[in-house]
């Protein structure tokens, strides 16, 4: 009989893996690294339940590293396979998973050399020699390609919207019909086009990251203008955690907007991400994949001056001129935005700006939420930096936008199971799915394994 086993995203949003196992060809939808709270993050370092030898491919729905960061770990604990994915995922996942081996790295001889960590010595989770040694496994299909993995299972990716590349997948088994939603995209997306309507399926897991709530009816372009102009005028630098493959580029995106409508003045704009400057190198690579004109998509990072070089973070720091500062990550969880709000955080003319999802146990959520201290690399920095969010910058459907997806299927799953997601919002979307649908929803938990 198959089943999925839910390896992450299982009662939280992070650490997506999910096992379809079907007697002959079993596949793992996304490898991700579980972030946030410790205790997920720990996680990581742990053994999978399973013998992933037992694992014959890994598709991977889009390059975020809660669904692709786990992909040197399953090679080094003995997977053999290949990870399918679009062209798009292919290439931001290779930078995705570099510039992760590159952070680990630094931040395990920081460690070493501040003697913060518990580990003696910290080591990082996986090398960049590691990360390189599983690319040549990397295969690409397009969207809409039936891929034959066995005489009775073969998937296809349909476009979703939520980043570059980003799709769900449908898979035939036999005489069954499986669908992952994956991430799904907004609609209204300044860059992308909205999720493809799927025809349904048997078996449907469907992420619910904002199964308890709706985007504000809010336009992006006059949100950001007020935060840029109050910041500008008070003295201020713009500080911007984003993800560096997506937010980034719609936010570069938004700030030339305003710059050509003479809405704000020519301020400078940094973005501070190796992967940030070469995702947005790919976004105009590939043009089918998105909505801009080539001359919208040209100017998307026309005016941005990129930081590659760490050395080069504390010169842009040390810059007196007010700026705006682009850096990743987006929920604060490392990177080189840590380097900025430790530095420029205790300043009550700077802002902070929030423009996605804060995952439970990061630092952009006890920011969200209020706190005026972090801890950064072993020290607690005091906050005094305005902290701004924009809620209708997020990647991520809403509760109407998830209903209007699982609405368009021809054919309603016969079981329904809601991962990706907080527990209280998970809660929320499964009673809206069943007073409104009447389908079977279930909330599986970390690592069950459940009949098909």
């Amino acid at each position: 009989m198959p089943s999925i086993q839910f390896l992450g995203a299982a009662g939280t949003v992070t650490g997506s893996k999910y096992l379809f196992i079907n007697g002959e060809h079993n596949i793992l939808v996304d490898c991700g690294l579980f972030q946030g709270i410790k205790n997920l993050r720990e996680k990581n370092r742990e053994k999978l339940p399973i013998n992933v030898q037992s694992i014959h491919s890994v598709v991977i729905t889009h390059a975020h590293l809660d669904h692709c960061g786990y992909i040197p770990v399953l090679v080094k604990q003995g997977y053999t396979g290949k990870f399918l994915m679009t062209p798009p995922t292919r290439d931001l996942v290779e930078l995705i998973l570099l510039d992760s081996a590159k952070i680990q790295e630094e931040e395990a001889k920081h460690a070493n050399e501040e003697g913060y960590s518990k580990h003696s010595p910290a080591l990082p989770l996986y090398t960049i020699a590691e990360v390189e040694q599983c690319l040549e496994r990397f295969e690409t299909h397009f969207d809409e390609e039936w891929v034959h993995l066995s005489q009775n299972v073969a998937f296809q990716f349909i476009k979703n919207g939520h980043i570059l590349g980003s799709c769900s997948i449908e898979i035939k088994s036999f005489d069954k019909k499986i669908v992952f939603s994956g991430d799904l995209g907004r609609s209204n997306d300044a860059l992308l086009p909205p999720p493809t309507p799927m025809k349904g399926g048997d078996i449907v897991v469907m992420e619910s990251t904002y199964g308890d709530r709706l985007h504000p009816n809010e336009d992006a372009l006059d949100l950001l203008e007020e935060v840029i102009l109050t910041t500008y005028e008070r003295g201020g630098n713009l500080i911007i955690p984003s993800f560096a493959v997506g937010r980034a580029q719609e936010i570069m995106f938004l700030i030339n907007e305003l710059k050509q409508q003479k809405r704000i003045s020519d301020i400078p704009v940094y973005l501070d991400s190796p992967m940030g400057t070469s995702a947005t190198e790919i976004f105009l690579k590939y043009s089918h994949w998105h909505k801009l004109t080539p001359k919208q998509a040209y100017q998307i990072d026309r005016h941005v001056t990129f930081v590659k070089d760490m050395k080069d973070t504390f010169k842009v720091i040390n810059n007196e001129k007010h700026k705006i500062i682009i850096a990743a990550s987006g929920m604060i969880t490392g990177g080189r935005v840590l380097s900025y709000i430790k530095e420029l955080g205790w300043n009550p003319l700077n802002t902070i700006l929030l423009v996605g999802y804060q995952g439970e146990g990061t630092r952009g959520r006890s920011l969200k939420e209020g706190a005026r201290e972090l801890k950064i690399r072993g020290k607690y920095i005091q906050i005094g930096a305005e902290v701004r969010t924009i809620d209708c910058l997020s990647a991520h459907a809403d509760q109407a936008g998830m209903m209007e997806w699982l609405k368009a299927m021809n054919q309603l799953p016969e079981q329904l199971f809601l991962v990706h997601g907080e527990p209280s919002a998970q809660n929320s979307f499964r009673v809206k799915i069943q007073d409104e649908l009447g389908l079977n929803v279930v909330i599986p938990s970390l690592y069950e394994e459940v009949q098909l």
